[in-house]
């Protein structure tokens, strides 16, 4: 499938990457291995996302909650993280992808803080597509956080309404997603994008992420194609 297709095609896909570790573990690999073996599949699986006309592709690659795992693993997360923001974003930049980061950056370390920002600057002229990486995010601190905004503001509680909460998301700008695709074989949206996934199309996938192919995006696709959307009509 190619951006000319006929075929409907989602505006907005979310990957939940899932499966680093167990891959590293069914390879006999350190855990570090997996997550590398993950981020260069991530790069092959949303340049040919966007190559197909997806406009925007956000990737949940850390979580709130994946402080709890062992330091060496966050550690190693972090590297690949800075790796991203810097060395890659010249790709990014090459291809005209515009790199937004969603979450909360105040636990993360001031290098990766200034890289994120110079990250986003630098792609912001990007007119091809969006790359929407979640990181440290969770979906109800988001919404959460939006209401605090709101709030905030002293209006009047009547003026708390769904489209006031969208506009005080990370990255506002961001759409709601279309298709949401989970790799592993694990059925949950794990804090994932919640209010942007309230009609989102959901396909679970028993593959573990540093397996997924460029073949894989055009059979998401298709699958997304052959689903009927009513949106509770």
């Amino acid at each position: 499938m190619t951006a000319m297709s006929s075929e409907p095609i989602p505006t907005h896909v979310g990957y939940i990457v899932d499966g680093n570790r167990r891959w590293a573990k069914a390879h006999s690999l350190p855990t570090y291995e997996g997550h590398l073996a993950g981020y260069n599949t991530v790069k092959e699986i949303v340049r040919e996302t966007i190559e197909c006309g997806v406009k925007f592709v956000t990737l949940y690659s850390f979580s709130t909650e994946n402080w709890q795992r062992a330091e060496a693993e966050v550690s190693g997360i972090m590297k690949l993280a800075m790796r991203l923001f810097t060395v890659d974003v010249k790709e990014l930049v090459e291809q005209d992808v515009r790199l937004l980061v969603l979450g909360e950056r105040a636990d993360l370390s001031s290098a990766i803080q200034r890289a994120i920002e110079k990250a986003e600057a630098k792609t912001a002229g990007g007119t091809r597509g969006t790359i929407a990486i979640c990181f440290n995010y969770g979906g109800q601190q988001e919404i959460a956080q939006a209401v605090q905004r709101l709030v905030a503001e002293g209006g009047p509680t009547a003026a708390i309404t769904p489209e006031a909460i969208s506009r005080h998301l990370y990255h506002p700008e961001v759409p709601p997603v279309d298709l949401i695709v989970r790799s592993s074989g694990e059925q949950r949206l794990s804090n994932f994008m919640l209010w942007r996934s309230s009609y989102s199309e959901l396909l679970f996938l028993e593959k573990l992420w540093p397996d997924m192919t460029k073949g894989d995006v055009a059979a998401i696709l298709k699958e997304y194609a052959r689903r009927k959307r009513r949106f509770g009509g």
